[in-house]
């Protein structure tokens, strides 16, 4: 008996502390607000890869896949407009930037939050880059005109504003959640 009354005493204490979150951030968590995936493409419309962005303990992980791209490092960034309009994706913004800071983790005054490192491509045109963003919240970041990743035709010196020197844009996708 001891035993049954220690697990409904538990059992309680879950239903009671269950009962703490409020219904509003219940219903977010379910309608999937803290995880977004996003499909790259290029200039042409064809699919180049994937990220995913989600919160992880308060913080913001993306995980960024490429196919089909040169050999090379390629800048990744976040963009504070979730629109790839092609053939130059300029429809994405500039990066995302909560903090009004300079670019580069390598610049005195940066970096701003949605600075990823670059993605390295191998020869059979694969690439794969995880990181966490440093700044900023899920909910700053899927604010009301959404956002976006772009990969960059070259390398990010991590230094130079506002997109350390890494070229054009050669692709982007738009983040949506679940």
């Amino acid at each position: 008996m001891k035993a049954w009354g220690f697990a409904a005493g538990v059992a309680g204490a879950a239903l009671l502390l269950g009962g703490c979150a409020t219904k509003a951030r219940n219903d977010r968590y379910m309608a999937g607000h803290f995880r977004a995936q996003a499909e790259l493409h290029d200039a042409t419309g064809k699919v180049v890869g994937t990220a995913v962005a989600e919160q992880v303990e308060g913080t913001i992980r993306v995980l960024v896949d490429v196919t089909g791209l040169t050999p090379g490092p390629h800048g990744v960034h976040v963009h504070t407009v979730g629109t790839c309009t092609p053939p130059d994706f300029a429809s994405a913004g500039g990066h995302w930037n909560p903090g009004a800071t300079k670019h580069g983790k390598e610049n005195p005054m940066g970096p701003h939050a949605g600075d990823l490192p670059n993605v390295k491509v191998d020869e059979k045109g694969h690439g794969h880059v995880t990181f966490t963003l440093s700044g900023g919240t899920f909910d700053q970041l899927m604010d009301q005109d959404g956002a976006a990743l772009v990969v960059h035709a070259g390398e990010d010196d991590y230094k130079t504003d506002p997109a350390g020197n890494s070229g054009g844009r050669i692709a982007c996708g738009v983040f949506q959640t679940a």
